[in-house]
Order: C-alpha cells, then structure tokens, then sequence
C-alpha cells in the first residue's frame, strides 16, 4: 500500500497543471516589491534606467527588471574630517563640522555621481576653506552663522547634478595655533582690565559728581538760610526801630502836652535848671583843671544862676501863663 500512496503523491505533484501553478507563485513572488517609508529603489531594465519605485506596494517584471539602487530619502548626519585653512590675515586654523544632508531625487543620486556622501563631504571641506579665506580670525569666531549659511549656499548649487540637497552646516570646532591662543588670551585679559579700569573711574567720576552736587546743594540751602536769616534781622530791625521811634514821638507828645500847662512850664524850668547844675558837675569831675571865676565855683553861686535861669524864662513871653494858655486854646 505504502509505494502505491508514494507514487500517486509524486505522480501527482509532478502534473503539468502544479508545475504551473508553482511557477505562477514564483513569477508573482518575484515581481512583488514592498518598498519602506522613506526608501527609492531605482529599477533597471536590461541594464537601463527604467523607474523609481516609492514607498508602498509596487510590481516589476521578474527577470526583466531588477532593482540596481536603494536611496534613503532620510535626513543623514555627516561627519566633517578636521582640515586646514588659513583666515585672510594668514592665521593657521583647523576647523570640523557636522553636514546634514537629505536625496531629493533618487535617480540622480545613483546615476549622478558614484558616492555623494563622500562627494559632498569634499566639497564641503573646499567651500569651508574658501570661505573662511575670505574673513579674518576674529570673525571667524562671531560669524559661524554667516559661514554655516555661505558653505550651504555654495553646496547646494554644486551639488543639484547630484540630487543631493544639503539642510544645514554646522561648524564644530574652530582651533587656532597655540600661539594664537596665547595672543588672544592676553589680548581678552588686557580688554578685561581695560573694561575695569574704564568702570571704575567711571565710578569714581560719578562719585565725584554726587559729592559735588551735594557740596553745591548743601552751600545754596545754607545761603538760603543765611538770606532767610538776614532778611529776618533786618525785618526785626525795621520794626524795632519803628517801635522805638513811634515810643519816642508818644513821649514827646506827652511831654508836649504836660509842658503845655502852667505847672508843666514850672516843671521844665525845674528840670532844666537841675540839668545845668548837673553839668557843670560832671564837666569839674571829668576834667582835671576847670577855669572858672570865683563866684562861679561855689555852690550858691551856682544854684542862683539856676534860679535865674528859671526866673528868665519865667519872664519871657514864650514861657509865660498867658502865652501858655493862648496855646492851649
């Protein structure tokens, strides 16, 4: 029973009709592609450019076609070997960077140049090295960014054939000699001195200018002060000698007044007669040698001339009752 199964089995595997089918599976296997998201493949036929396959479900010709190239339509990330280039004032620097580069067309890229990574990685490396021929070394160091744009410029109009488009450069590192940094390093460290030399006199100036201006302040409100002061005084002054000249003139009116009446006469005659015996007394006490006559230098002497000096004024018209009391009318 055994043989007889085994060869109905062959007998039947190897009929026209599976052989057929097998090669159908295998012909439809073959020309079945599934291309990644974010992948080309290039499709020669005969051993000429026939398609670019996208990402997705795609079919070829088995045996016909084939695929000759698979391109990444991702963002790569490119290391820049360190290189040498000399600034526009002949300084000596190694400089490094990063490219970022995308394939926008996967047909050029296969067929435009046999390795576009290490061709652009070139080109990079000679456009870096022209462009910072261009500036000195102090602004290689403050315009990356300028250069970073200028090598993107410059790679991508070179590199279109190519259908390679660069994203972006970034320089990594810029190295000068030793030397170099040992000039720019004193030179930093003179600006910083310089800086707080220039800050501190500043502070200093303004300082200055604070001290003064409260010096200035402090002498115009003492002036002030003085003026305040001084017209006070002056209006003390005024007012005092006011107050004594009107305390005089109610004086004099009253002593006007009183010398108006008969008994006030008399008593300016009293008074002026004591005055006079009062002056020659002090005149004797004062002096040391006083020339009088000898009736003048005694006592009774002296106090009948008062008494004739009242007794004048008594007499004359100014001073008597009648002109007194006509006045006081």
């Amino acid at each position: 029973m055994e043989p007889v199964i085994i060869g109905k089995i062959f007998s039947f595997i190897f009929t026209p009709w599976v052989a057929m089918a097998i090669i159908v599976l295998v012909v439809l296997k073959s020309s079945i592609t599934l291309v990644p998201q974010n992948r080309a493949y290039v499709v020669e036929r005969f051993g000429k450019f026939n398609t670019s396959l996208t990402a997705g479900l795609n079919f070829i010709v088995p045996f016909i076609d084939r695929i000759a190239y698979d391109k990444t339509l991702k963002e790569q990330a490119v290391d820049v070997p360190s290189q040498g280039a000399i600034t526009r004032d002949n300084i000596s620097l190694t400089v490094d960077g990063v490219l970022y580069l995308k394939v926008i067309d996967a047909y050029k890229a296969s067929y435009g140049v046999e390795d576009y990574t290490f061709a652009v990685t070139q080109l990079a490396q000679t456009t870096m090295r022209s462009e910072i021929g261009k500036i000195e070394l102090d602004r290689t160091f403050e315009e990356r960014d300028t250069l970073n744009l200028a090598i993107v410029n410059s790679i991508n109009e070179a590199a279109l054939p190519w259908g390679v488009q660069v994203l972006r450069y970034e320089i990594k590192d810029i190295n000068p000699p030793r030397s170099v940094l040992e000039a720019m390093e004193r030179q930093m460290k003179a600006e910083r001195e310089k800086r707080a030399v220039i800050l501190e006199s500043e502070g200093e100036r303004q300082s200055a200018i604070n001290v003064a201006e409260g010096q200035k302040q402090s002498k115009v409100l003492a002036a002030e002060a003085d003026k305040a002061e001084q017209i006070l005084g002056a209006e003390g002054e005024a007012r005092a000698i006011e107050l004594v000249a009107e305390a005089k003139a109610n004086a004099l009116r009253t002593i006007g007044e009183a010398a108006a009446t008969v008994a006030g006469q008399k008593a300016v005659q009293l008074d002026l007669a004591t005055k006079a015996i009062d002056a020659k007394y002090q005149i004797a006490k004062q002096s040391t040698i006083v020339l009088m006559d000898g009736k003048s230098s005694e006592a009774s002497s002296t106090v009948a001339e008062a008494v004739a000096i009242v007794s004048a004024m008594n007499k004359s018209d100014a001073f008597s009752s009648h002109s007194i009391s006509g006045k006081s009318e």
